[in-house]
C-alpha cells in the first residue's frame, strides 16, 4: 500500500508540473477559458493534453458557462481521456496490424469511377491499401484534386480555363502530321477546331516544336501557318525517328497530367486530373488577370483602370490542393506532410469499402513509416528489414539469408520483441511478461 501510495504522490507531481509548463508555454496566447481549464485541472489534480484543452475552449467558446457546469464537462473529458491510454506494456503494435489487417480481408479488389467522375479511374480498395502500407514511389493511379480561389470556385468558364491549362496536350492532340518521302519532310497539319478546344495557336506548336529535343534546328514556319520538319540525311529511319518526337512533343499543360476534368460540389467547381505534379501545380501562377485577357478584354481593360489589384488575385487555391501521391508530398511539402497524407489516403480507403478502424492506429503505422524524416515501406526493404532482432528479420522473409549473415557477423539478439520470444519458446516481455516479482523472506 506504502508504494502505491508513493506512485499516486509521484503522478500528481508530474501532472502539476506538466500543467505548470502548460501555463508557462501557454500564458501569452490562451484564452481567458483555456486559463479556467487548466486552473481546474490543476485543483482536480488531473492533466489533459493542450490541444484537448484548446478544443474544449474553442467548442465553448462565447458561451457564459458556470464553474459547476465547466467542472462536470472537464471531469468528463478526463474520463474519455483515460479510458483511451495505452497501457504500460501493452502490445499496440500487434493491435494495430491486427485492427488493420483484419478488415483489410473484407476489402474489395476491384477500380472504381472516383467521386463520381466517370473518366478518372482511382485504385481504391485492398489495392490501394497495399500501395500506401508499401511506399509505392508512384500509385497505379495518380490523381490530383485542386480547388480553386473562393472568389471564383463556383465560376464554371474559369474552372474550365484553368483546367484547360493545366491538361497536357501533345501535338497530335492539335494536328496531324504528312510525311513526304519525296522530299524527306514532315507536314504538320493543324486542326482549327481542336486548336481552339484547347486553346493552342499556331506559333505556340512551332515554338514547342523548336524546343523539343531533336527537333529545334530543322523545324521551320512558312508564312505563319505551314510548320515542316526537314531531315537533312536522306534516311527514312532518321525520318521516322523525327516524326515519333514530334508526335510526343508536348505543346502545352504540365507534365504529368494526362487528362483533367470538372465536378461541381455543392456551389464550386472542383478540378480531377488523371495523373499527378504537385510540385509544377503550386509554382503555377494562374491569375484573375491571365483568364480575363484570354477570354474578355472588354472587362479585362476596364478592371485594368478601375481596380487592377483584382486583376492579380489567384485562381487557385493552393492550400487545398492535393494528390494521392505519397512519395511525391513527401519530396516537397516534407515528412510531416506525408505522414498526414498516409493517415488521410489510408482511413479514406477503409471508409470507402465501410470499415471503421480507429485513427491511433493508423496513426501509429504512419509515425513507424515516418519516424526517422523518410517515408520507409513496411516489408523487407523498410521497417521489417531494419528491425534490430535477426530472429525477427528471419521470421518474416528470406530466414536463411538473414540467419547466415548474423552467424557471418557475429550478430546478437537480446529477445526483446515479441516474435524472437515465440520462436525461443519464452514468455513474451509484455503484460505480465514484462513483470517480475521479487519475494523477500522475513527476517527472522
Amino acid at each position: 500500500m506504502k508504494g502505491s501510495r508513493t506512485a499516486k504522490k509521484g503522478k500528481k507531481q508530474v501532472q502539476a508540473a506538466e500543467l505548470d509548463s502548460y501555463v508557462v508555454r501557454k500564458e501569452k496566447e490562451s484564452s481567458p477559458l483555456e486559463k479556467r481549464i487548466v486552473r481546474m485541472l490543476s485543483e482536480m489534480e488531473h492533466s489533459l493534453p493542450e490541444s484537448v484543452i484548446e478544443k474544449i475552449a474553442d467548442r465553448l467558446e462565447g458561451i457564459e458557462i458556470k464553474d459547476s457546469t465547466l467542472k462536470k464537462i472537464v471531469l468528463k473529458a478526463c474520463q474519455r481521456y483515460d479510458q483511451h491510454l495505452v497501457d504500460p506494456n501493452e502490445s499496440a503494435g500487434i493491435v494495430a496490424a491486427q485492427s488493420i489487417g483484419e478488415p483489410g480481408t473484407q476489402m474489395t479488389m476491384r477500380t472504381f469511377h472516383y467521386a463520381g467522375v466517370a473518366e478518372i479511374n482511382v485504385t481504391l480498395g485492398l489495392p490501394r491499401l497495399i500501395e500506401i502500407v508499401d511506399a509505392r514511389r508512384i500509385p497505379s493511379t495518380p490523381m490530383m484534386e485542386i480547388h480553386l480561389s473562393p472568389e471564383f470556385s463556383s465560376d464554371r468558364d474559369a474552372a474550365m480555363w484553368v483546367s484547360n491549362k493545366i491538361e497536357i496536350a501533345t501535338l497530335l492532340d492539335v494536328a496531324s502530321l504528312e510525311t513526304d518521302l519525296a522530299s524527306m519532310k514532315i507536314h504538320v497539319l493543324p486542326d482549327a477546331e481542336r486548336m481552339k478546344k484547347k486553346m493552342v495557336t499556331e506559333e505556340s506548336i512551332f515554338q514547342a516544336l523548336q524546343q523539343s529535343r531533336g527537333l529545334k534546328d530543322i523545324v521551320s514556319l512558312n508564312q505563319g501557318k505551314e510548320i515542316t520538319i526537314e531531315v537533312q540525311e536522306p534516311s527514312f529511319r532518321l525520318l521516322h525517328g523525327k516524326s515519333e518526337i514530334a508526335k510526343e512533343t508536348r505543346i502545352k499543360g504540365i507534365t504529368g497530367i494526362t487528362r483533367a476534368v470538372l465536378k461541381k460540389e455543392g456551389n464550386e467547381y472542383v478540378i480531377y486530373t488523371e495523373g499527378s505534379n504537385l510540385e509544377e501545380i503550386l509554382s503555377l501562377d494562374l491569375t484573375f488577370g491571365q483568364y480575363l485577357e484570354n477570354t474578355d478584354r472588354a472587362r479585362f481593360q476596364q478592371l485594368s483602370s478601375e481596380d487592377p489589384s483584382r486583376l492579380s488575385q489567384p485562381l487557385i487555391d493552393k492550400t487545398r490542393v492535393t494528390t494521392n501521391n505519397i512519395e511525391e508530398i513527401y519530396s516537397v511539402l516534407g515528412v510531416e506532410a506525408a505522414r498526414n497524407a498516409i493517415i488521410n489516403e489510408a482511413s479514406s480507403t477503409l471508409e470507402e469499402q465501410g470499415l471503421v478502424v480507429d485513427i491511433r492506429h493508423i496513426m501509429l503505422v504512419a509515425d513507424m513509416m515516418t519516424n526517422d524524416g523518410s517515408v520507409k515501406a513496411i516489408g523487407r526493404h523498410g521497417i521489417s528489414g531494419r528491425k534490430s532482432s535477426v530472429l525477427a528479420r528471419a521470421a518474416f522473409e528470406i530466414t536463411s539469408t538473414h540467419l547466415l549473415r548474423a552467424a557471418i557477423i557475429g550478430e546478437e539478439d537480446h529477445l526483446d520483441g515479441v516474435a524472437e520470444n515465440i520462436i525461443v519458446g519464452q514468455p513474451v516481455t509484455l503484460g505480465t511478461g514484462a513483470v517480475n516479482i521479487e519475494y523477500v523472506p522475513p527476517k527472522k
